[in-house]
């Protein structure tokens, strides 16, 4: 006969923290929320971290290289959306990468004979209004010159005028070389009253640029998620059937970890991509696996190499794999087990795997109570598709903005990928929906309050770290009746109109 759970698979909003001493020490700018987000040694550093334990979900209404920016700005990670084609995923993770660092390839460069027009349609293309003048053209060919929009004046020049005639030239130019620290180019940047550095090798060829914005982002972001070499991080989804050409152009494009898209992860192509993955690139690729929502699940990915795991099944704002297969777990149910299974696994082998809680968050403090459960970090889908960074339209519907939002599983997305059987290559039925959520503004705003809520919550229960927080602290069931008793009641709203 089937196995049955003898307990009832329970949601977030069935549970709340009871609060512990708050120590003197316990206030939010002492909190750290620090994550690692691949398995490592028990008492090592991880290869990887996030600086706050949030990711945007793998979704074309979710996340591409805007989100994937503003987000690794404020310290967490996006995974880009794989159901797009190979190409122009791995020129979504390009622009991350290039976005931001301390010292950045250039990207707009023109030789010396080209034309004042040449330099409008460069500016037009990427947006950049500085551009190396090199030798041959090329990011690191013998740096000539530099033209900025203070060069030219569209109204008194031709757009036939070759560039040499008005760039600023390589003599005038102030520069670093190979061994300039960024610290010493940022010093030269502000000594000079520059808006960028070139940095050139002994042979005049141009390596890097260091600007100005740069600087005053990062004092602006102190959350940065950053890799060695100063660029931001981001992450990519793959699925389990062109994995081998996709992930080849995602590494070669420069991310820093792929996670494997799918509603139902406990699978032999799970396997077999991670296998491959881990066994063509000698382990160095990271690889997150799932979704997963018990121990047996867990145990099967991390036994084929998984560097974190993804838990959570229908409980996505716009999920219906619930109601179209009735498939399935509650979030808060699935997150205690395998979280016990992570612990376990720990204590048999000196290796902790970072888990993943994907979908079931409502409010703020679901998150709160996510990681207290033993989620390292949390995907959010709904929450980040309110926001301008999102890639999706702002819409005005009955008098109220709105933005976009669908399902990778809805007839919109078509992502059959995600939802793959091994059959043939289309998507069956409808596991998610099109709708709209609420627009937000900007997605700093938003989130520095949602952190500072979080970090609130934390002192609350005598927490200063994630892992603090999980060893601490004290969750109970509430009744349906204390659910209520938790919002505003027996009340009249002032916003709302009271009928004479």
């Amino acid at each position: 006969m089937a196995f049955y759970y003898n307990e009832p698979s329970r949601t977030f909003s069935e549970y709340l923290l009871v609060p512990n001493l708050s120590t003197k020490e316990c206030i939010p700018d002492n909190v750290i929320l620090k994550t690692p987000i691949v398995k490592h040694k028990v008492g090592e550093k991880p290869s990887l971290e996030l600086n706050i334990p949030v990711a945007s979900a793998i979704m074309q209404s979710v996340s591409d290289n805007n989100m994937a920016i503003a987000l690794a700005k404020c310290g967490g990670i996006s995974f880009i959306y794989g159901s797009q084609s190979i190409e122009s995923q791995a020129e979504m993770v390009k622009k991350v990468k290039k976005y931001k660092a301390g010292f950045v390839v250039s990207d707009s460069n023109l030789r010396p004979d080209n034309k004042l027009r040449d330099v409008v349609a460069m500016k037009d293309k990427t947006g950049h209004s500085t551009i190396a003048i090199t030798e041959d053209g090329t990011p690191t060919g013998k740096l000539l010159g530099i033209v900025t929009s203070r060069d030219y004046r569209l109204s008194r020049a031709s757009l036939d005028e070759e560039i040499s005639s008005f760039m600023t030239p390589f003599s005038q130019l102030i520069y670093g070389n190979e061994k300039t620290s960024l610290k010493e180019a940022n010093d030269l940047i502000w000594e000079h009253k520059l808006n960028c550095l070139p940095i050139i090798d002994s042979n005049q060829k141009l390596m890097y640029f260091v600007f100005r914005k740069d600087y005053d982002s990062h004092k602006e972001n102190p959350n940065e998620l950053l890799d060695k070499s100063k660029s931001l991080i981001v992450g990519a989804g793959i699925n389990t059937r062109d994995y081998k050409e996709r992930v080849a152009a995602l590494v070669e494009a420069g991310v820093d970890i792929v996670c494997i898209d799918s509603s139902d992860g406990y699978s032999e192509w799970q396997s077999d991509t991670i296998k491959w993955i881990k066994e063509t690139y000698n382990g160095e690729v990271k690889v997150g696996a799932g979704n997963v929502v018990d121990k047996e699940g867990f145990r099967y990915l991390v036994g084929a190499g998984a560097d974190f795991i993804k838990v959570g099944i229908g409980g996505g704002s716009i999920c219906i794999t619930r109601e179209q297969k009735g498939i399935g777990r509650g979030q808060a149910s699935s997150l205690i087990e395998v979280s016990a299974a992570r612990d376990e696994y720990m204590k048999e082998t000196g290796i902790y795997v970072p888990i993943c809680s994907d979908g079931g968050i409502v409010h703020d403090y679901h998150m709160v109570l996510a990681l207290a459960m033993g989620a390292d970090f949390i995907m959010l889908g709904r929450y980040f598709a309110r926001f301008d960074e999102s890639p999706t339209r702002k819409l005005k519907v009955g008098g109220n903005f709105v933005k976009e939002y669908w399902g990778e599983g809805s007839n919109r997305a078509r992502n059959w990928q995600r939802y793959d059987m091994g059959g043939e290559a289309k998507l069956g039925f409808e596991e998610g929906v099109d709708s709209y959520v609420p627009y937000a503004g900007k997605l700093k705003d938003n989130l520095d309050t949602t952190i500072y809520k979080i970090k609130s919550t934390m002192c609350n229960c005598g927490a200063l770290s994630v892992l603090d927080l999980q060893q601490k602290a004290r969750i109970t069931l509430v009744s349906a009746t204390s659910i209520k008793e938790g919002g505003a009641h027996d009340v009249i709203l002032k916003d709302k109109e009271i009928s004479s």
